[in-house]
């Protein structure tokens, strides 16, 4: 028996999801007047994954596989996933020790943070399964409509 789930699917819910928490953050306190460039970062991540390269990611391999050319998929991944390393890394050099942090802003942005490297953990594991999934198609000389990456054959 060959059961096929979609498990991307939910891994791009989760993706838009802690996207939004992390713009929502990001946006509270880039509203307060002492923000920075590592902040603004963050809402760009936030706002790029989202309404860009996640409904991308999500809807063109199967809806319009001309632009979801073989290597542009895990191109998007990867660079999406560097986004977000960048952006946690950067963010977790700001905050002070956590004893230390108290208040709205320093709370703020160590939630910003959390789900950015989660954002990150997400990114990279799909962006392996995008990239194995390109070299497989690439050698085997397929250009099909959807990345074989999008079900797990169990094999049962």
């Amino acid at each position: 028996m060959q059961l096929n789930f979609p498990w991307i699917y939910p891994v791009r819910v989760v993706q838009v999801v802690f996207g939004i928490i992390v713009l929502g953050l990001a946006a509270y306190a880039i509203n307060i007047p002492v923000s920075s460039d590592t902040v603004n970062f963050m809402l760009f991540n936030g706002i790029w994954t989202a309404f860009l390269a996640t409904p991308y990611l999500a809807f063109a391999p199967a809806f319009f596989p001309h632009a979801a050319l073989q290597f542009v998929v895990p191109a998007v991944e990867a660079v999406t996933a560097i986004f977000w390393f960048a952006g946690f890394v950067a963010t977790a050099t700001i905050l002070p020790p956590p004893r230390l942090c108290h208040g709205g802003l320093c709370n703020s942005l160590q939630a910003a943070t959390v789900f950015g490297a989660f954002e990150w953990v997400l990114f990279m594991v799909t962006a392996v399964f995008a990239g194995l999934g390109a070299l497989r198609t690439h050698r085997e000389g397929r250009t099909g409509n959807a990345p074989p990456t999008t079900t797990v054959n169990l094999g049962v």
